[in-house]
């Protein structure tokens, strides 16, 4: 039975409290008079969060520290002053399609859709750069406070985030990846929806550092658990001064309502035609995945000894397993020799054997494939190893099933790479019909090819082709497969410097500023912008209507209604009032005369009370 209080509530406590669900990141242990730790505010932290420029004033206590820490809280917070322009002509089905792809800096796409997406997001999984003394990160500006942020994103088209080697001989070695890592999680993790769960893949270098800010970010509570899987069957023969590491990592953080659910086994596939006493079975591939020059240990002759008849492997994939391996499958009678003869042997599943994967489990050796795996699937999509080391489509696939297992959320990566989680979500549809949604965003580094200039081009083509392969082995299964996204490029904002930066026009230059939106924009750029602003779904459909001579934009049917066609008249503003949208922007720029301009708040309060206008 649980005691009286027998005194008042502990405001302080309840503060302490709301602050954390607040600012977790501000969440601290302190020592009370008599020496005992208790739960505490950081309130440096806190005036961090509560600023707009870097505040000094560290004090020792517990919790994870760097240089450049508040610098990139400083970035996180920081506004910018960009937007995203459509690209038809590299999308796939840009009307219909629920899926996305952005082409730019993360960090800018993050906050680009921030509001838009804010707890909306279903799953967040990235492979962020590992942090190897090789691999490539990204540098981003810490050094300016938010008005220089602004006035640079807005005016100077070639600045930004830059790519550079984060080598060993650099003093921030860790410091920088921590930096680039924590401001870009800050933002995501406000998308996630209730039930939502974050995944980042990692290795060895810095797990140890990515469960700490995770931790300060989200809380130690919201950690689900960390997944090991092999990524390598063979010793790595380059590391004489070490063990060689086979396996990495994908850990998971958790909001208040999410769960890890695990895939079902389909028991329909499994029968047992010859009364094996172990069970019910399948007929299971027995290739693998690496031709010879990869793997010659999986390239042999596999030979019935009942026969004599041999079965040499595939060329291009070889067998599942090593020779020693296969002898004991052989052995345990797991073989399904083929009676016809252009057949090949197959390997026995058991039922008996099979995960039970009705919860999460934190292990995978034999369920997702290596990361030789990933690199055969691209190759096998173009004709040649384009990219190397992307992760294998069997890791991505569970890890899209386990958090949705509905079949419906939006699926984020912001590091997306050749495009694996796209081609995962894609996959997924196909297999249970699901309605899942892809929003991918990838910066454009050069790869010095001339096919293929940067990666972007390499992941959207990838998308492409695998969603053309994926929706013609499912045309019957799953015709309404959305194999589509929708190109969006962050760029300086449409709207002209004096926008932003009206103390520095002079009084000669007011004639050619008129209009505030830069001239080589298109309708069709302002209302992707309105869409941001707004905090619009940016995949809902778009259609287009003449109204009175001008060409009207409606987004979801009546949700937004957009015009930026000059000569505006209260006859158009008029119609397009009677149709009641729930949102209507207009030009500033573009309205016949002053009077029409006055009058347009007027006129829609009068016929469409409950739409929210805007001008542009």
């Amino acid at each position: 039975m649980d005691k009286l209080k027998l005194h008042t509530p502990d405001l302080t406590a309840q503060n302490i409290e709301k602050l954390a669900a607040l600012f977790p990141n501000c969440v601290t242990e302190t020592t009370d008079a008599k020496g005992k730790l208790k739960r505490g505010i950081d309130f440096d932290q806190l005036r961090q969060e509560l600023s707009d420029h870097v505040v000094e004033g560290p004090r020792e206590r517990y919790h994870l520290d760097w240089p450049g820490k508040r610098e990139a809280l400083l970035a996180a917070n920081a506004p910018i002053a960009k937007t995203l322009r459509p690209c038809r002509e590299e999308s796939v089905d840009f009307d219909t399609t629920k899926n996305l792809f952005i082409e730019g800096d993360n960090l800018d796409a993050l906050k680009l859709l921030q509001e838009t997406y804010l707890g909306k997001v279903k799953l967040i999984y990235i492979d962020p750069p590992y942090n190897t003394g090789n691999d490539f990160i990204y540098e981003d500006d810490f050094a300016e406070d938010t008005n220089s942020f602004m006035v640079r994103s807005n005016q100077r088209d070639s600045e930004g985030n830059h790519l550079i080697a984060n080598t060993s001989s650099n003093g921030r070695f860790h410091s920088d990846w921590i930096s680039m890592l924590y401001c870009r999680l800050k933002i995501a993790w406000n998308m996630l929806a209730d039930d939502g769960l974050l995944m980042v893949s990692i290795d060895d270098n810095e797990i140890g550092n990515l469960r700490r800010i995770c931790d300060e970010l989200f809380g130690v509570d919201s950690f689900l658990i960390t997944c090991v899987w092999r990524r390598r069957q063979v010793a790595d023969s380059r590391n004489d001064d070490r063990a060689s590491t086979d396996h990495e990592y994908v850990v998971c953080y958790k909001k208040p309502n999410a769960v890890l659910k695990g895939i079902p086994i389909d028991q329909d596939k499994y029968t047992n035609p010859d009364n094996d006493p172990r069970g019910p079975w399948f007929s299971d591939n027995l290739t693998g995945i690496a031709n010879q020059k990869e793997r010659p240990n999986l390239h042999y002759d596999l030979v019935n000894s009942e026969t004599g008849r041999r079965y040499p492997p595939s060329p291009t994939r070889g067998w599942m397993c090593a020779p020693e391996t296969m002898e004991r499958l052989v052995a345990e009678n797991r073989i399904l020799w083929p009676n016809k003869v252009d057949g090949r042997p197959r390997l026995k599943k058991f039922l008996l054997e099979a995960r039970t994967l009705d919860t999460g489990i934190s292990s995978w050796f034999d369920d997702v494939g290596f990361t030789t795996e990933g690199t055969k699937v691209i190759q096998d999509l173009f004709g040649e190893k384009i990219f190397p080391f992307s992760k294998p489509l069997t890791l991505l696939s569970k890890l899209v099933v386990q958090a949705t297992p509905a079949g419906e959320g939006i699926i984020l990566d912001f590091f997306a790479g050749s495009g694996t989680t796209a081609h995962a979500v894609i996959q997924a549809n196909a297999a249970d019909q699901g309605n899942r949604r892809f929003v991918m965003v990838q910066i454009p580094e050069s790869t010095g090819r001339e096919d293929f200039a940067s990666i972007c081009e390499i992941t959207k083509e990838r998308i492409r082709r695998a969603g053309a392969k994926i929706k013609a082995e499912n045309a019957t299964t799953a015709p309404n497969l959305d194999i589509g996204f929708r190109v969006l490029k962050i760029d300086t904002s449409n709207m002209k410097d004096v926008y932003y930066a009206p103390d520095e026009v002079k009084q000669g230059q007011l004639e050619l500023l008129t209009d505030n939106i830069k001239e080589e924009r298109t309708p069709e750029d302002l209302l992707f912008q309105v869409l941001v602003d707004w905090g619009v779904d940016l995949a809902l459909p778009i259609t287009q209507e003449t109204i009175a001579k001008k060409k009207v934009f409606f987004v979801d049917g009546n949700a937004l209604a957009a015009c930026f066609d000059p000569n505006i008249t209260e006859e158009l503003v008029k119609e397009l009032a009677k149709k009641k949208p729930l949102r209507a922007v207009f030009r500033d720029s573009s309205y016949g005369s002053d009077s029409v301009k006055i009058n347009v708040e007027q006129i829609f309060k009068l016929l469409s009370p409950g739409t929210e206008l805007k001008s542009l």
